[in-house]
């Protein structure tokens, strides 16, 4: 487990399972990590082949119903991965160990279908909120008053900090952050996060040149008015003249069509990216590097969509100056993968709106 490569933000887990009654050592959130990250590459060697069928299943049914924004065909084999697995149960251990709670599960894409992702409407965070509140400060005698009186306490301190009243110190104070089945995207809004999420799985339907809006923002270190060299300029032309095919782009001083768009030489570069709750890192910000690698979309010449892995080089704005009135400071929000996964090239540069997720590098 030590190879894996977690990013700081999903958790650290115990080294060592605890098997005993209860597996009382793992919270909610540390078990669905375990299953969802470790599980497949930690136990395949140790499991029998029908052991494996089993955690394929059930591995599969923890990574779509853990999902924020879920397909209702990927609910849809959930649920039948979800009699597979209590089938394989039932073959290889005996009726006996078909518990309720396997009976249960069978309901869940029912009550997806009716209510959402099961992100919406699960009991975790308010487990994770009985945990806060039990850890504040109490005599252990009337606890109920003390932390209501918390409460009260908390609230007239938001509504002076809310007030505009400007009051030395009140800036120390902010709230807990929320982490694992907690955090929100509350600063981004259901629409913007969806518009973003169709766009970066229907390539086919939707061009994206990189200067559409996404559901975040680029994060710190910043390096403004970088001078790009030769190369990546060169590349940087190619991109904008495969992502615009009806116009002409060139670098400075060079020979080429009037009508010619001149790139800047200039870019400004970016060691994160927020989209929605999930920051993606990148190798110039060496603190966060393990969230630097991620799997995104592209389509190949034959027209068909595929899935990559990479890591990021840096992520980078650049300004273009459009015939159709985009402004010049207007932006393409693009990213640089490494050339460890792939050759240098045009297709190294790709959109924010291409990337899938993260994934884990692990040796095994």
């Amino acid at each position: 487990m030590d190879e894996f490569k977690v990013p700081a933000d999903l958790g650290r887990i115990p080294g060592k399972v605890d098997c005993g009654d209860g597996f009382s050592n793992f919270t909610a959130d540390q078990w669905q990590i375990f299953f969802t990250i470790y599980a497949m590459v930690s136990l395949w060697e140790h499991l029998s082949e029908n052991d494996r069928k089993i955690l394929v299943n059930f591995v599969r049914i923890c990574l779509i119903s853990v999902s924020r924004i879920v397909e209702v065909d990927f609910m849809r084999e959930a649920h039948q991965r979800l009699i597979n697995l209590v089938k394989l149960i039932e073959e290889n251990y005996g009726r006996d160990k078909i518990t309720p709670n396997l009976h249960l599960s069978l309901h869940l894409c029912e009550c997806s279908l009716d209510y959402g992702p099961l992100y919406t409407f699960w009991c975790f965070s308010f487990e994770r909120m009985n945990g806060m509140l039990g850890s504040f400060p109490n005599s252990r005698r009337k606890i109920e008053p003390e932390i209501m009186r918390r409460l009260m306490f908390d609230n007239q301190i938001s509504n002076i900090i809310n007030s505009g009243v400007e009051l030395k110190g009140l800036d120390l104070i902010s709230n807990r952050s929320s982490v694992g089945s907690l955090s929100e995207a509350d600063q981004f809004s259901a629409d913007e996060m969806r518009r973003f999420w169709l766009t970066s799985r229907n390539i086919h339907e939707s061009t994206t040149t990189g200067k559409e809006a996404f559901p975040g923002e680029m994060l710190r270190p910043v390096f403004n008015d970088i001078v790009m060299s030769s190369d990546m300029l060169d590349l940087i032309v190619e991109y904008y003249m495969a992502s615009y095919e009806t116009m002409e782009f060139r670098k400075p001083f060079r020979e080429g069509a009037e009508d010619s768009i001149i790139v800047q030489v200039k870019m400004n570069q970016f060691g994160r990216c927020q989209i929605g709750s999930e920051i993606f890192s990148s190798l110039i910000s060496s603190r966060h590097v393990k969230s630097s690698f991620i799997l995104a979309k592209f389509m190949t010449e034959s027209g068909d969509i595929d899935c990559y892995p990479g890591q990021v080089q840096y992520f980078f704005t650049h300004a273009v100056n459009l015939p159709d009135g985009v402004r010049d400071d207007e932006i393409c929000n693009v990213e640089l993968w490494g050339t460890e996964f792939y050759p240098e090239s045009r297709d190294c540069i790709i959109p924010v709106h291409h990337i899938l997720g993260r994934f884990i590098p692990t040796k095994y």
